[in-house]
């Protein structure tokens, strides 16, 4: 049985999948985001975590550091190594965020 693969926000994610993040990132997952493009210019940062059910692509809040320099700023996009949710997707989007609502959304790692 093939597992489902779904986008959730990290505030909707179930329990199971919750406990499981924990298990997989135990000191956070704050070195494991990484940005996916739904557009040119609408994007998400993510984590991926899976369960016996499903694999998720977990939406979380990024912040991003405003006191940052210019040089470091375009090393650290040089190195970005963002990932395009528009191509062969599978992945559904289950997340109630403010991200406004598109055809089922699909991701492929």
């Amino acid at each position: 049985m093939e597992k489902k693969k779904l986008i959730v926000s990290y505030k909707n994610l179930p329990p199971d999948a919750l406990e499981a993040l924990n298990l997989k990132y135990p000191t956070g997952y704050q070195d494991y985001v990484f940005k996916v493009n739904k557009t040119e210019t609408d994007f998400f940062y993510a984590v991926t975590v899976d369960t016996e059910t499903a694999s998720y692509l977990v939406k979380v809040e990024v912040i991003i550091d405003k006191n940052i320099d210019d040089a470091k700023l375009d090393s650290l996009v040089a190195l970005d190594n963002s990932v395009d949710a528009s191509e062969d997707a599978d992945f559904t989007d289950d997340s109630d965020d403010d991200i406004p609502e598109e055809k089922e959304e699909e991701y492929e790692e």
